[in-house]
């Protein structure tokens, strides 16, 4: 039998790896503790994980006991989910979905190692929006979160094209397996349709002029194909504003309008709708569910439906004001800064 050869890890220049592949000690936080913890108290997000937001206050509204069912209806990186099982103490039961192929792979992995099988958990991968054909499978939950933000581990992998501020390809799809791509859904739209993408999903104030420039490279044959390239013609966009005010409304723009083609590639709004219509039937009677929005899109159309709901008498109380993570957390977990948090409980 041939001995197989030991390979040496990649190394790297400077004291700090720099690109996501190399970032070894990040990508192994059960191995390198000591790393993490300090990437954290820095208040950064290591690569390739994800801290969970607003776990506190999730928990004390959700007040789950052993013996109940809940639906964790965005898995992600699994931190609400184990926190939540953890509330179990072995007895009931957790459904996770999510429809990331890469990512849930590696979170099922996780949660499995740390001791939570089938009995207590189980993890489909699918959409949010099909809550009603888990529904058939298991009835009725007692509890229900939904994490409406885009994952760490996506942001920072510069392959699947989330952020302008790594190089890789335009894609930004959550299932990057199914469906176009960003840079194929952007050159194959008109320009109207472009500037109603960005106005609707980001409210971007120089929608106009960003729709023109990419429109401007689809006619010169130059299509816009990756995260830079993108980011380079919302600066040639916005050339006319006077330099001191240039940069930051670069920045904004650039993440009005990424969140813009995200929300678009993956129809987020048509799932929110789906997944809050279907809601109420899912729940138990006196079924708590919570919900994080990251944008003002998001939040208006849960705080909608949930006002609705009320009214209706399919919920016997929502909240009247939205939950924000503490001071703390967002020192620590900047992404948490814009989050915000509704709840509702079902009638009995």
């Amino acid at each position: 039998m041939e001995e197989k050869q030991h390979k040496r890890r990649v190394r790297y220049s400077g004291t700090h790896p720099k690109r996501f592949e190399e970032k070894y000690k990040e990508h192994n936080p059960e191995k390198y503790g000591d790393t993490i913890e300090k990437v954290i108290a820095k208040g950064s997000t290591p690569a390739g994980m994800h801290i969970s937001i607003c776990v506190n206050e999730i928990l004390d509204f959700l007040q789950i006991q052993p013996g109940q069912k809940g639906l964790d209806a965005t898995l992600g990186y699994g931190g609400h989910t184990k926190e939540m099982l953890k509330c179990l103490e072995g007895n009931g039961h957790i459904y996770a979905l999510d429809i990331d192929p890469i990512e849930s792979v590696k979170t099922e992995k996780r949660l499995r190692d740390q001791g939570f099988d089938e009995s207590i958990l189980t993890i489909k991968h699918m959409n949010f929006a099909d809550i009603d054909k888990v529904a058939e499978e298991a009835g009725q939950f007692n509890f229900v979160l939904a994490d409406l933000g885009v994952s760490s581990m996506q942001i920072d992998n510069p392959e699947r094209g989330f952020t302008y501020k790594f190089e890789g390809p335009l894609d930004l799809r959550l299932n990057p397996e199914k469906g176009e791509s960003a840079a194929q859904r952007m050159n194959s739209v008109s320009e109207e349709e472009l500037i109603g993408m960005f106005v609707e999903n980001s409210d971007e104030p120089y929608a106009y002029e960003i729709a023109a420039e990419v429109t401007k490279c689809k006619r010169i044959k130059q299509p816009i194909e990756t995260t830079t390239q993108f980011k380079e013609a919302i600066e040639r966009a916005l050339a006319f504003l006077p330099e001191k005010e240039r940069k930051e409304a670069v920045k904004k723009s650039c993440q009005r309008c990424f969140q813009a083609l995200r929300i678009d590639v993956n129809s987020e709004f048509e799932v929110l709708y789906s997944f809050l219509d279907k809601l109420p039937d899912i729940l138990a009677p006196g079924g708590r569910a919570a919900i994080l929005t990251f944008h003002s899109g998001e939040d208006r159309l849960v705080k909608k439906a949930f006002k609705q709901g009320k009214k209706s008498g399919l919920y016997s109380d929502v909240a009247e004001d939205v939950i924000r993570p503490s001071a703390e957390e967002c020192n620590r977990n900047p992404r948490a800064r814009s989050t915000k948090m509704r709840w509702a409980v079902k009638g009995e």
